[in-house]
């Protein structure tokens, strides 16, 4: 009896335990299904920003912190530690975003590329960098920024803009009513403004269509931000605002992008939003999350003509270790490795002089007497290689490591005067195709000519085959979003829903009451259920109004299959929603899909386990209660023992 009181306790707790559980992750399951929209400012977000065009700053261009401390941080990280980006299952099928980079390194000091943002589009030239967290440019109602490439981004003419209202994760202006941001960097530039969402689109070699995303609308500029050409910031660090990790949020990218750099000389180069297949011969570094917000790699040895430098690994790995960083223009190492990678380079030139640089403010170190010629540079300079972890070697050519001036050639590799942080700049990558697999945690490094490379990877059958844009004007602008080439859904993707914006040149106040016979209507022409149209959002422009719309799958399904996405897609691609004259002319102005979020063994089975636990509770109880009144039933029976006396009573007469 004792051994079944304790079964049953056990049996009782762990039944209540399962029902909270289940009660709880419904009410959670059902609270997650709001559309909400939160972002978040991180107080830890770590920008590396370029020198100025022309000068020769030698600065190590770490940030300070953005100047809004109060900002919170949403953690990126499961409870296991790891990143929950690592959630995403690799797929190279994904669609993904090929742009070009312009620019020169050594004339402008940093790559750029070319965004639309709004609708209609407005194009940006934006500085690629790999250490900001943020996507900004100059705002119209920018009171101190500079002169830049192109005009300032008018909110008012993109009828498909909308500021990030203020919550809890953000920082607020004075009036509570929108989310403000603020960056700060060491050589004393700054940028600060509102946060703002739109549609952003990414040209017309991109797979990838138009996806709405936040970033920066500035309101002020500081120091170098303020003086370069380049229009702002595109941000592709690890952070909840980084459009890369946008992006793989929403699921319409894997989680990579690539870069590479056009050599000395040449400028340019290219760059991928995405998954592509690894080349052939590419060599990997680790790169360690969790160790700093940065892109850092595993970096051990350096070698100067094949001879191994005597330097403890442990020097390249002091405070955030060896950072890889696409905004900065040179690489700086401490100064122990410095000196000693300066002395081997010296002892292996014997053909050319040593001359003092072309700034006197700085000890550069310079040669004349080599050739014109970059091809012929190593014949001159010896080569220089990068050891990572597991003895994988990186081969750096003269140009990798130097850069011209006036003829002559310095060193581009400087002394990080105290600061124990080794920072890799775009000069060691140029000509190198660069792959940042943040999924796996390693990035990858391949010798090649950047100025060619659609060409290369597309005769190799890397990437889809599509025809030669390799040198595309840069001022074509991309085309409208619902144009041709059609959508493209990835094999295998799953479709959660299709949003689309309509503008209608009728007041809300007018076109509310006929809200449902809308919904109907466009059910009827885009031919689903009218229980599968909502009307997520609405905005008030002037004597119009814009809508914002969402077609999901018919229920109970969670996903629409390819071939429904697909002709819903073309109907409203090609504005085939016709609606009666009562709701005056009407416009689609964008549209994108929302992908299914990939079920968990629970969400899969849950139904199935609840009706297996209720079964076994009523089982139980019913087995419980039958037993108890079979007990009480033969308790009730009452009897003698034999032989015992029988007080009061006697026999009676037959």
């Amino acid at each position: 009896m004792t051994r079944f009181t304790c079964a049953l306790a056990s049996a009782t707790t762990a039944t209540v335990i399962l029902l909270i559980f289940v009660l709880f992750d419904s009410m959670r399951s059902s609270s997650s299904s709001s559309f909400v929209s939160a972002v978040a400012v991180e107080p830890m977000t770590v920008t590396l920003l370029p020198p100025h065009a022309g000068s020769n700053f030698r600065a190590v261009f770490l940030p300070l912190f953005p100047s809004l401390p109060n900002s919170s941080r949403v953690a990126s990280f499961s409870g296991d530690g790891k990143s929950r980006r690592h959630l995403w299952i690799s797929d190279t099928s994904r669609p993904n975003a090929r742009m070009d980079l312009h620019d020169d390194l050594l004339i402008t000091g940093y790559y750029t590329t070319r965004l639309w943002i709004g609708s209609p589009p407005q194009k940006f030239a934006l500085i690629v960098d790999t250490g900001s967290t943020l996507t900004y440019v100059p705002c119209s109602t920018c009171e101190h920024c500079g002169k830049h490439q192109d005009p300032k981004f008018d909110p008012d003419s993109s009828s498909t803009y909308r500021h990030v209202k203020c919550n809890i994760d953000c920082t607020c202006d004075n009036d509570r009513k929108q989310c403000i941001y603020g960056r700060q960097y060491a050589e004393m530039s700054s940028s600060s403004g509102v946060l703002g969402e739109d549609i952003i689109s990414f040209g017309n070699q991109s797979e990838l269509s138009p996806q709405r995303a936040t970033f920066g609308c500035e309101n002020s500029e500081s120091g170098d931000i303020y003086t370069q050409r380049a229009d702002g910031i595109m941000g592709l660090g690890r952070g909840d605002l980084s459009l890369i990790d946008q992006l793989v949020d929403r699921g319409v990218i894997s989680d990579s992008f690539s870069l590479c750099y056009g050599g000395m000389d040449v400028g340019g180069g290219a760059m991928v939003l995405g998954g592509i297949s690894p080349p052939y011969g590419m060599v990997y570094a680790y790169s360690d999350p969790i160790r700093s917000p940065y892109y850092n790699v595993d970096l051990k040895e350096l070698h100067v003509a094949g001879k191994r430098l005597p330097l403890n690994p442990s020097i390249f790995d002091g405070k955030h270790g060896t950072v890889l960083d696409s905004g900065t223009t040179y690489a700086y190492i401490p100064e122990e490795a410095f000196l000693v990678f300066k002395d081997a380079i010296m002892k292996e030139l014997h053909s050319v002089k040593q001359i003092r640089g072309p700034d006197s403010k700085y000890k550069d170190i310079c040669f004349s007497g080599a050739g014109s010629d970059v091809s012929e540079l190593p014949e001159t300079f010896p080569s220089v290689e990068m050891v990572f972890g597991r003895g994988h070697r990186l081969s750096l050519s003269p140009e990798n490591y130097l850069f011209r001036v006036r003829g002559a050639y310095c060193l581009g590799i400087f002394q990080n005067a105290k600061e124990p942080t080794t920072i890799l700049g775009g000069i060691i990558v140029r000509n190198t195709f660069v792959m940042y697999d943040r999924e796996h945690d390693k990035i990858g490094f391949l010798k090649t000519n950047c100025s060619d490379l659609w060409a290369r990877l597309n005769s190799s059958g890397v990437l889809p085959s599509t025809p030669d844009k390799s040198h595309p004007s840069p001022d074509i602008s991309p085309p409208a979003p619902l144009g041709p080439p059609p959508y493209h859904i990835s094999p295998g993707s799953r479709v959660g829903s299709i949003i689309f914006y309509m503008s209608l040149n009728i007041k809300y106040s007018k076109l509310e009451p006929h809200i449902t016979e809308l919904i109907q209507l466009i059910a009827m022409e885009l031919h689903v259920n009218g229980s599968q149209v909502y009307l997520l959002d609405f905005i008030s422009e002037g004597n119009g109004s814009l809508t914002i719309w969402s077609i999901n799958p018919p229920e109970p399904a969670e996903y629409m299959s390819k071939e429904t996405a697909s002709d819903i897609i073309a109907l409203i691609a090609e504005d085939e929603i016709h609606l009666p004259r009562s709701f005056g002319k009407h416009r689609i102005s964008n549209w994108y899909i929302e992908s299914a979020p990939n079920r968990t063994w629970w969400q899969n089975y849950r139904d199935v386990v609840i009706g297996i636990i209720l079964v076994l509770v009523f089982g139980f109880l019913a087995f419980t209660t039958r037993w108890l009144w079979r007990y009480r039933q033969q308790t009730n029976i009452r009897y003698r023992p034999i032989g015992s006396i029988f007080s009061g009573l006697e026999l009676q007469t037959l």
